[in-house]
């Protein structure tokens, strides 16, 4: 075996050998050891040296190998629990940077796709044509308008299925008591099969018992009505609320919500005043009032939805609504007030001196009936239901004649093509829809069957600054009516929505204004074009016929008025009446800042009409 391979065991075996053998042969001697400083210590020798002995193993108990084990055992389950937390908190931590790095992408993410949105809107923002922008943003704008009205919907949905379930549970609960009150007595009972000789003392307590019962049934009708009447005054309160806050907001956001919940509640309270217990005529001016001020809250929600500004008109409208309303929350709170129990029973009884009847008459009379308001001119509404007689006697023709004429008419608008979609109903005449093609959009026409008339037209132009006066506006409408064989019509109310002038024109003959044959026409302030017209009332009225005479002079009639009222203007007219006409002295001004219009019937000096202005005024200088 050679050097290397010679293990290290055998060589320290060796070594300790030898060492062994050396120590024996050699005599004890000292060493002398110098130190560092030149002192000389003394070693002891080698030989003699003891060599201390190791204690020997002290031998363990159970028990304390027991609790050995146990702080063994509890040391590693520390160890476990502090790595499982160390864990824990590195996962967490990994975590919350994952999900920070995941909102970051995200961001990054619709950063990019928005970059890439107006990029591409940009595209083809730079490619639409003007018709195709137009109709762009009118589908923009419709459908940002039944997304309100959609939602709007909804919540009043909401609204109407969560009161019908209350009142079912109230039905359901008063079918209840009225069972229970029903259930047969042991007494009763009793007496019924002991003897039939108790039948008087039966029938007295059956009867009595009935009675009792009606009078807890009159009570629970009367419960049940009172918190009709409740429910009525907290709806009209919110009005009054919301009315408050709609006069003075100035923001598009507010108005919206305001506006939404004016029509919500509006209709609401015309659902609490069919279950008044008063008859309906003397709800009727109230249901009437409720019902225009949620319409015209819809308009104005779709207005103001649609980007557009309120006008003078509309804001004069929520000012009439409010203070209307503000004189109805008085006198309905003062009804509930006052209203008791009895109250309530004897107006279920139809007692006509009862709280609840004397106060909704006085609403049907005071409150809201009187004086009418307009916003679009007097009788800008009226429509008699009666044949088409300035058509009488003229031929029918066909659709393409229709629509020859139609590019006659609308000559001016430089036509690209003119169709006839089909035939439509319109009162008591059947017109011809034509389509009008120009470079600039579509337009619409209606065209009578019988005589070829123009009974409306309609059109969507983009206008967006003022470039014609009002004055201006009236001579362009007035050529339009000429072009179209509308002669002796004269402006009578004109208004402003925006950019765009709407005026009323009716036929005048002698000076005598016939509002019967009203022709309405709408003109864009900034082309200086016609862009909408309707003239349904002339076609279904007028004739060619004389001006009748007054009986009674301009100063009788005039001495008819209220002596604080403030005459402006003044002219005779013909106003329809009852499916018929009367002439009448039109007098214009205004009562304790209010403006009006007042009718003195010209041949017997009666009041037919009184209208108040809720509206713009600028058509009192047509007068």
């Amino acid at each position: 075996m050679s050097k290397k391979e010679v293990s290290s065991g055998t060589e320290k075996a060796e070594k300790l050998e030898r060492k062994n053998s050396v120590s024996k042969s050699t005599p004890e001697k000292k060493e002398t050891v110098k130190s560092k400083k030149g002192t000389v210590k003394k070693t002891s020798s080698v030989k003699g040296k003891k060599v201390k002995k190791s204690k020997p193993v002290k031998k363990l108990t159970e028990k304390q190998i027991k609790k050995k084990e146990a702080r063994e055992h509890k040391k590693l389950e520390m160890a476990k629990i502090r790595a499982e937390k160390k864990q824990k908190r590195l996962e967490k931590k990994l975590e919350a940077k994952q999900k920070r790095l995941d909102r970051i992408a995200a961001v990054k993410q619709a950063r990019a796709e928005r970059k890439e949105k107006r990029r591409e809107r940009r595209d083809v923002l730079k490619h639409e044509t003007k018709e195709a922008r137009i109709q762009r943003r009118k589908e923009e704008r419709q459908a940002k308008i039944e997304a309100k009205v959609a939602k709007r919907e909804a919540a009043l949905a909401d609204k109407r299925a969560k009161r019908e379930h209350r009142l079912k549970v109230r039905a359901e609960k008063r079918a209840a008591k009225n069972d229970k009150r029903h259930a047969p007595g042991f007494g009763g009972w009793l007496a019924a099969v002991i003897s039939l000789g108790v039948t008087t003392l039966a029938l007295g307590t059956m009867l009595t018992f009935g009675w009792i019962n009606m009078d807890g049934m009159q009570a629970d009708m009367a419960s049940s009505h009172t918190e009709n009447l409740y429910e009525l005054n907290s709806i009209v309160d919110n009005l009054d609320t919301n009315l408050a806050k709609a006069r003075v907001s100035n923001s598009k956001n507010e108005q919206v919500r305001l506006l939404s919940k004016i029509a919500v509640e509006s209709e609401m309270a015309e659902m609490v005043l069919e279950r008044m217990p008063v008859e309906t005529q003397l709800t009727d001016s109230m249901t009437s009032f409720v019902n225009k001020m949620g319409d015209s809250a819809q308009s104005m929600l779709y207005a103001v939805a649609n980007g557009e500004k309120l006008t003078d008109s509309q804001v004069a409208t929520i000012e009439h609504m409010y203070k209307t309303n503000l004189e109805l929350k008085r006198i309905i709170n003062d009804l509930c007030a006052n209203c008791t129990e009895q109250e309530m029973i004897a107006a279920l009884n139809g007692k006509t001196d009862s709280l609840m009847y004397s106060t909704f008459d006085k609403i049907q009379n005071n409150t809201v009936e009187t004086p009418k308001e307009i916003h679009d001119g007097p009788f800008a509404e009226n429509v008699d239901k009666v044949t088409a007689k300035n058509l009488e006697g003229l031929e029918e023709i066909s659709a393409s004649r229709a629509e020859e004429l139609a590019k006659e008419y609308f000559k001016d608008y430089k036509l690209t093509g003119a169709k006839c979609t089909g035939e439509a109903v319109a009162e008591q005449l059947t017109v011809y829809n034509v389509m009008l093609s120009t470079n600039d959009g579509d337009m619409l026409a209606q065209i009578s069957k019988k005589g070829g008339k123009v009974v409306e037209f309609d059109s969507y132009k983009d206008c967006s600054d003022k470039n014609f006066s009002v004055e201006r506006c009236i001579d362009i409408a007035e050529d339009f009516l000429e072009e179209l064989g509308y002669d002796d019509m004269k402006a009578v109310w004109t208004s402003e929505n925006g950019t765009t002038c709407n005026l009323n024109f009716a036929y005048e003959d002698d000076d005598v204004i016939f509002y019967s044959d009203m022709i309405k026409v709408k003109v864009c302030e900034e082309r200086g074009i016609v862009t909408g017209m309707e003239g349904l009332s002339y076609v279904l009225n007028h004739v060619k016929r004389n001006a009748p005479k007054a009986s009674i002079s301009k100063s009788e009639a005039k001495a008819k008025l209220h002596d604080g009222f403030k005459m402006e203007t003044s002219r005779l007219c013909v106003i329809p009446v009852d499916g018929g006409e009367a002439l009448c002295y039109e007098f214009y001004g205004s009562y304790e800042g209010n403006d009006y219009y007042i009718y003195i019937d010209a041949k017997t000096g009666e009041e037919r009409e009184v209208f108040t202005v809720i509206g713009t005024a600028q058509g009192k200088a047509l007068l």
